[in-house]
């Protein structure tokens, strides 16, 4: 594999990772108007199973590798999610392990 491959496969294992984590952490909005958000606009619903932060090798395999290989789809999606981390921290913030960030005031 030469280096130029070698590094296209480096950026996308991030990119696929960095899909599974914002993934995750969407799934945590305390507010289900803006996660429907995400759900619609960001990674659909089922695309990747329910706190699956494991990225699959060969990336041919897992799903994220449909949102990582254009970059400027790939930058949308990121500009998308501080959209939603912004719109859940103006409303119910994050819920995990029975704690929420904000309370609704």
């Amino acid at each position: 594999m030469n280096k130029e491959m070698e590094k296209s496969m480096k950026v996308m294992l991030e990119r696929a990772k960095m899909v599974h984590a914002m993934e995750f952490i969407a799934r945590q909005i305390n507010d289900e108007d803006v996660f429907f958000r995400w759900l619609t606009n960001g990674v659909a619903d089922g695309d990747i199973d329910y706190g699956d932060l494991n990225v699959k090798i060969p990336l041919e395999e897992d799903i994220a590798l449909d949102y990582i290989t254009d970059d400027d789809s790939f930058a949308e999606l990121m500009n998308y999610f501080l959209y939603v981390m912004t719109r859940a921290y103006k409303s119910g913030g994050l819920y995990c392990g029975d704690v929420v960030s904000k309370e609704m005031g």
